[in-house]
């Protein structure tokens, strides 16, 4: 595979905008839809991340997909991994995040096992899995990069926003990124309005 100039589908306006309001709101902007699986959450406490989609597919348990990934990923991008949702044998772990984090990643998402959680807070590298485990990968194959997948029953394309926080994941399609935003901003402008007078009926019943 040859490296490709690829150029990001959303305005990185568009990226801080959802990156500044919560993954609940921007779900329900969504109908609901784009939330990945509640299982998917972060391999350590207060983990955030927002970004771009770098899609890679492996067999489950293995991660030569991963190490392809890395050659060519864009500074900014998350990679997302369609692991199948196995579990008993971790992706990725400490050595991979360093390498990531050398390339400019902006975090992982993995369905599927991650390992090495607290060094990879350490780091302050963002991963987000559906479980943890010591067992190590195989580098067997067979992968596929940069292609449509299935993530935690969410579709996902190359340039799709991810945003992690401390809820879950949420994705949203590129095409629909500031339609989104907007209306997220909304919900959240709405939930901020009334937290706020549900806090001033409280206090004034107890003044």
């Amino acid at each position: 595979m040859e490296q490709q100039t690829y150029e990001m589908p959303v305005a990185q306006s568009v990226i801080d905008r959802l990156a500044s309001l919560p993954s609940a709101n921007i779900g329900d902007a969504m109908q609901r839809l784009g939330v990945a699986a509640a299982e998917i959450q972060a391999a350590w406490p207060g983990a955030k991340m927002a970004g771009p989609a770098y899609t890679v597919w492996v067999a489950p348990g293995d991660n030569a997909g991963i190490h392809e990934a890395l050659k060519y990923v864009q500074p900014g991008e998350i990679i997302v991994v369609n692991g199948g949702g196995y579990t008993d044998r971790a992706l990725l772990g400490e050595l991979i995040g360093e390498r990531a984090l050398s390339k400019g990643v902006a975090g992982f998402a993995v369905d599927g096992a991650v390992r090495d959680a607290v060094d990879l807070g350490e780091i302050n590298l963002p991963v987000f899995a559906r479980a943890t485990s010591p067992a190590g990968p195989y580098k067997n194959g067979p992968f596929k990069v940069e292609g449509p997948i299935a993530f935690g029953g969410v579709p996902v394309m190359r340039g799709d926003i991810v945003i992690g926080d401390s809820d879950g994941l949420v994705i949203v399609p590129a095409s629909m990124a500031e339609e989104v935003a907007s209306a997220a901003e909304a919900v959240h402008n709405e939930e901020t309005n009334r937290r706020a007078a549900i806090i001033a009926a409280r206090a004034s019943r107890n003044s």
